[in-house]
């Protein structure tokens, strides 16, 4: 929440910054055991989680489908190739938990290489002798760093996970060191280390600040680019000498923070690629010359450009754009400035791309309704294209997963709000209910990406409205400032308008409606419920907060350096009681509807506490409220015994106050 984003920089706000969640699979048909009562001393008791053996899956082709066989569909992402392209890495949850694999570039059968807990990100070394790994402890965003050899016979450990919180910062173009950004454990300031492979020394490089992180190392190995985060949805950017350790500001605008990311290199040093809004309101695609320092802006769509890649010699520029939350692939021939052409056969969806280092060899991260997440690759010495991956539907028919409509309509004050409409397959006598989803972040955009809970419930009658409201993503750096500090509480009307809007659409029954959000989403699901109390019917919650003052007080490191631009200043006294007013628990004695909440008990950006509260507040006002407190769980649930139970529950609260 409080931010799975394309861009360099929203990769690393959601992966150390921003409040989002990482939810992305099913509901559940939940037991019918009463709400729990709360234990005296200690957060409201959870209900007990089943061994995932007792649950049944139910026949393929059915009717509809029990919900875990929607949790059962897999998907492999993330995908890195090895330096001559012969081979690809990817992520998979296959066994139940986030684990690396890899598989040959030809196709074939991957082969499982880490076993443990679950990863967090990879890396394949440039010298291809390596893959490095992170991993942490039950959720708590606290990794550890290990390298294993991509076949995956021998592992070692470069940092054992402690209380610090690191951002792993890629491997030298040579493959001799990484680099890194961490925490003392003590402080909210980020210092910069390189870790030498050969002998394992760690040395501290520079002694950075609130909000540093490694953008991208300098070819040539002596420079890293260093980005310093300015607020959720923008950085500085910096360059660090290694040898001298001086630091150089190359962008740091103070009237209007802008956003720079995904630097792509090109391969002699004298400059490299990037994605920015520097004095834009659409992100492009840009070129920073090394010598002069100067940004040149070399494509600007009426949309925003999302990330870049070079090829390994220079001579070919890829980006991809982002359309209504769909991605456009586009190549260029930098020999020629001639656009090559897409193959044909690219499914559409969401894309996230990168070069083999020493290949003209591309990997595509595909996602959409009905490509749950695979990997191709595109060899653009032959123009071939292959798949690399082949996730599983666990018996589901593609051709019944649900693509949603890209819908706008006006605010209350004008304002053009966005949104995914998806409607129930098939036809149908009456209007359905609906249910609107809301992105964490809020720095983040609702995409047409596979969902198993979303296409679980269309599969029942239910329509999801995936809202878009103002401070999304996607759609230009104003609209994702329009909720900024004092502007917030127009964010939360965005839901209501929303279901004012869909109601006037004559497609679906917006009097039996719920809303349902995880992590920044989850405060507007608290916000929803407080606020239009006679609007929802139910409400479910992942992860989210509800007391802004003890939310912003408890922050992690990795938010602090974002929230003050973000929200404000929770030190000065008229933001203080602003906070005050903004937190659902403040106007709890309005709630009514029924609510079912999640949260991990390791939960490093929203503490478990903020859902502990609610809920005893809500209880207290004699609102029914299931809670799913897993105390081996953190700002997402990735384990697949606690997924199945939560979605069974889920889709069961669900279905009971919409059906």
């Amino acid at each position: 929440m409080r931010a799975l984003l394309s861009l360099a920089l929203l990769a690393l706000l959601t992966s150390c910054g921003a409040r989002t969640t990482t939810m992305t699979t099913p509901p559940p048909e939940p037991t019918t055991t009463p709400p729990t009562t709360e234990i005296a001393a200690g957060p409201p008791r959870p209900e007990d989680v089943p061994q995932v053996g007792s649950v049944q899956v139910g026949l393929a082709g059915a009717t509809e489908p029990d919900v875990v066989r929607y949790l059962l569909v897999r998907t492999a992402y993330a995908g890195r190739l090895a330096p001559d392209g012969s081979w690809l890495s990817f992520r998979s949850s296959i066994t139940g938990e986030p684990q690396l694999w890899t598989v040959s570039s030809e196709g074939g059968w991957p082969e499982q290489r880490t076993f443990g807990q679950s990863v967090t990100f990879h890396d394949v070394s440039p010298a291809g002798d390596w893959i490095a790994y992170g991993t942490d402890r039950a959720g708590n965003e606290r990794e550890g760093f290990y390298l294993v050899r991509p076949d995956g016979t021998h592992e070692r450990e470069l940092l054992p996970p402690s209380e610090s919180f690191r951002a792993f910062g890629g491997f030298s173009r040579d493959g001799s060191k990484i680099a890194y950004a961490t925490t003392d454990g003590s402080s909210d300031r980020f210092v910069i280390h390189v870790v030498d492979l050969a002998s394992g020394q760690d040395r501290e490089v520079h002694a950075g600040g609130v909000g540093y992180y490694v953008a991208a190392w300098r070819p040539d190995g002596g420079a890293l680019v260093i980005g310093e985060i300015r607020g959720e949805d923008a950085n500085d950017l910096h360059l660090l000498d290694l040898a001298s350790g001086e630091l150089t500001t190359l962008f740091a605008p103070r009237e209007e923070p802008s956003t720079y990311s995904s630097i792509e290199w090109l391969p002699d040093s004298s400059g490299f690629y990037l994605v920015s809004d520097q004095g834009r309101d659409f992100a492009a695609l840009a070129f920073v010359d090394a010598r002069t320092r100067a940004l040149s802006f070399v494509e600007t769509p009426a949309h925003d450009v999302e990330q870049v890649a070079v090829s390994h010699d220079g001579r070919v520029l890829a980006w991809t754009e982002n359309t209504g939350g769909r991605s456009t692939l586009q190549v260029r021939d930098r020999r020629t400035n001639r656009a090559m052409p897409i193959p044909a056969d690219l499914p559409p969806g969401t894309y996230r791309i990168a070069f083999a280092e020493h290949a003209d060899v591309m990997s595509i991260d595909v996602s959409s309704p009905r490509v749950p997440g695979d990997v191709w690759i595109w060899d653009l010495r032959d123009r071939s294209l292959r798949r690399a991956t082949r996730s599983t539907l666990a018996g589901i028919d593609a051709t019944a997963l649900v693509e949603p409509e890209h819908v706008d309509f006006p605010a209350r004050d004008g304002e053009t709000i966005h949104g995914l409409l998806y409607l129930p397959p098939g036809e149908r006598t009456s209007l359905p209910p609906v249910l609107l989803n809301v992105h964490g972040g809020p720095t983040a955009q609702a995409r047409p990406a596979f969902s198993a809970v979303q296409q679980y419930l269309l599969a029942r009658g239910i329509a999801i409205f995936d809202l878009n409201f103002r401070g999304s993503t996607g759609y230009g750096k104003r609209y994702a400032r329009l909720d900024n500090q004092r502007s917030r509480p127009n964010a939360v009307n965005d839901m209501a308008d929303a279901l004012d809007w869909l109601a006037g659409s004559g497609r679906v029954d917006a009097s039996r409606a719920a809303v349902m959000g995880g992590s920044y989403g989850g405060f507007m699901t608290f916000a929803a419920l407080v606020h239009f109390p006679d609007r929802f019917r139910a409400g479910v919650s992942f992860v989210g907060v509800s007391d802004w003052v003890t939310a912003l007080e408890g922050a992690s490191p990795q938010l602090r350096a974002s929230d003050r631009l973000e929200y404000g200043d929770i030190d000065d006294p008229g933001d203080r009681e602003f906070f005050v007013q903004l937190s659902p628990i403040t106007h709890i004695e309005r709630m009514r509807a029924p609510l079912l909440v999640e949260h991990g008990a390791n939960d490093p950006r929203d503490p478990v506490s903020e859902s502990d509260r609610f809920v005893r507040a809500a209880r207290a006002q004699g609102v029914e409220v299931e809670y799913l407190r897993f105390p081996d769980e953190g700002h997402g649930v990735r384990q697949l015994r606690n997924r199945v139970h939560m979605y069974r529950q889920i889709a069961a609260f669900l279905e009971r106050h919409l059906r």
